[in-house]
This record gives structure tokens, C-alpha cells and sequence, in this order.
């Protein structure tokens, strides 16, 4: 199985140039800086006003958690509010991603999963990031029930069904492109239950995309995106146009995530070959750049980014 792309969280660096996971949530990015230094009452209030909007839960619960020291501050809160369902979601949230760092126990940080769940039972979130730590560690049904249980709090849920496919695109990465993988029914199916504004209508791009990642790494696919064949097959201008459409006619400035979609679907147009639609996705990117999938097989994803946006706006 080839490595996962990395979780969100912090910005993260190569050299001196960096990405914010908060994307646009200019508050949210606020809010983190204030829990670095230990104010977690802001971080009460900002969930407070996110209610049970889960997507953008889970997205500020996913970059809050991240920085190494989320996880004490958590739980200086859970202390100070022992029955605090928030608290315990943020605390389940660092401590996962304290496990992926290699400095917490499994154990610890699913138990801190199945605490957060038990105190607030409608909440996707601590199911989110038990997701998270089976997607990376967990066996396969480890990985498919935390999704079920997502899923049946929130069938839309953006974040989930991105790592349900990163996890589903590594079965098998020896055997070369194949129509028939299990991811892309996987994506294909989602995205027909979904009403037709959910961004997860674009989920058949984003496995489209997570299928390369592994071939690439396996060696099944060259490691230039643009030159691999990948992006200008059959089934390859199918997914793209309908993603592309589909952002057209109902673009969701509002949803928390909007900016990932934007550079999955600049990265395909762009190996697609097709710069004068690729120019209008730079545009709305703006300085929303994420790693994923500029990044993908192994690549520097910020040289990667800038090379693919020169040529975009350069040719219009």
C-alpha cells in the first residue's frame, strides 16, 4: 500500500513556502492561532456558531486539531467543562492526529473517538477522525464501518467520502489502469445519491485523481501527471466534463471544502490540456493552494502549482 497524502491540519511547509488548510475560513484560521496560545474559549465560541453545519464542523475540527499543542489545550478545556461535547470532539480530534505523528497510542486516541461519539451520538465529527486514523492505520473494516457511521449521521459528508477513496484507491496499485476499479463505483454511486448541488458531485474526479496517485507510485503510471495518459482518456473526459459542469451551473462558494474541489478539478483541466478553462479555476483559487493533488505521485506540489498556473493564465 502506498503512504496516504498527508492529513489536513496546520499549514504546511516546503522550504519557505507554505499552505493553510483553513483555506478561506479567515476565522477559523483566527481562532487557531488564539488556541496556539492557549484560548480555547474562543474555539467554544466559534463551534457554537458552527452548530450542526458537519462539514465545516469536521473542517474546523480537522485544522484546529492539528498543532502539536491542540491536544493539551484540549484538554485543559475538558477539564475546565468535563461535560463539554465540543471539548471532547476537539480532543478526539488532536489526539488522532497525535497518533498519526507517531506520538500517541492508537488505543488512546480511538478511545478518545468512541468518548467524543458517546457525548454528543448525532455529531459525524469524532466518527470523522476515528475515519481518519483507520484510513491511515486501520485495517479495511476498520476503515468501512467508521465510514458507515459517518455516513449515516450525514450521507453528504465532503471530507468523509474524500478519505473513503484515497483509502479505496490503494487496493490493488500493482495492476495497472483498470475502468473497473472498485474506487470509481465507489465515487460514481455517492455522487448519483447526492442532491445536485453537493460538491460530491465530484467525487468521480477526485478518485479519478487518487487512482494516479498510487499507479504513479507503483510505477504504473509516469510520474508527470500531464504526460501520463491519465487525464486525456475516455473515461478521463467524462469525469472531468461533468465535474467542470457541474461547477458551472452550481458552484458552492459557501461549502468549507470548496477550495480542495477547485484545485482537483485546475489540476485535471490542466493535464487535460485545456488552459483557458484551467485559467478561470486559478482565478478562483486565488492563494487557496492545497497539496493535494499538485503533489501527487511525489512531487514538489508548490513548483508544481505555479508551473501549471503560469501556463494556464499565460495562454489566455
Amino acid at each position: 500500500m502506498s503512504p496516504p497524502p498527508p492529513p489536513l491540519g496546520r499549514p504546511r511547509r516546503w522550504g519557505s513556502r507554505s499552505f493553510d488548510p483553513a483555506l478561506d475560513d479567515t476565522e477559523l484560521a483566527t481562532v487557531r492561532d488564539q488556541l496556539a496560545q492557549g484560548r480555547w474559549t474562543r474555539v467554544r465560541s466559534l463551534l457554537g456558531a458552527t452548530g450542526d453545519d458537519w462539514d465545516r464542523r469536521g473542517h474546523r475540527l480537522t485544522v484546529l486539531a492539528e498543532p502539536a499543542t491542540s491536544v493539551v489545550w484540549a484538554r485543559e478545556w475538558l477539564l475546565a467543562e468535563p461535560d463539554s461535547a465540543d471539548a471532547a470532539a476537539l480532543f478526539a480530534c488532536a489526539s488522532v492526529q497525535k497518533c498519526l505523528r507517531g506520538k500517541e497510542s492508537e488505543d488512546r486516541a480511538r478511545q478518545a473517538c468512541l468518548t467524543a461519539a458517546g457525548r454528543a451520538p448525532a455529531d459525524p465529527t469524532p466518527w470523522l477522525a476515528m475515519l481518519a486514523l483507520a484510513r491511515a492505520l486501520g485495517t479495511e473494516d476498520e476503515t468501512v464501518r467508521a465510514f458507515e457511521e459517518v455516513r449515516t449521521r450525514h450521507p453528504e459528508h465532503h471530507h468523509a467520502h474524500h478519505l473513503m477513496a484515497a483509502r479505496l484507491a490503494e487496493r490493488r496499485p500493482g495492476e495497472g489502469p483498470d475502468p473497473l476499479h472498485e474506487v470509481y463505483d465507489f465515487a460514481v454511486s455517492a455522487a448519483a445519491r447526492a442532491p445536485a448541488d453537493s460538491p460530491l458531485a465530484l467525487l468521480p474526479l477526485i478518485a479519478h485523481a487518487e487512482r494516479y496517485r498510487v499507479l504513479a507510485a507503483a510505477g504504473g503510471r509516469p510520474g508527470d501527471p500531464a504526460a501520463s495518459g491519465h487525464w486525456t482518456g475516455r473515461r478521463a473526459g467524462q469525469v472531468i466534463r461533468s465535474a467542470f459542469d457541474w461547477w458551472l451551473e452550481w458552484e458552492r462558494e459557501d461549502h468549507p471544502r470548496a477550495g480542495i474541489d477547485l484545485n482537483f478539478l485546475a489540476h485535471a483541466k490542466h493535464c487535460e490540456g485545456r488552459t483557458a478553462e484551467a485559467a478561470a479555476l486559478f482565478h478562483r483559487i486565488g492563494r487557496h493552494i492545497t497539496p493535494a493533488p499538485w503533489s501527487y505521485p511525489n512531487r514538489d506540489p508548490y513548483r508544481a502549482f505555479h508551473a501549471a498556473r503560469s501556463a494556464a493564465l499565460g495562454s489566455v
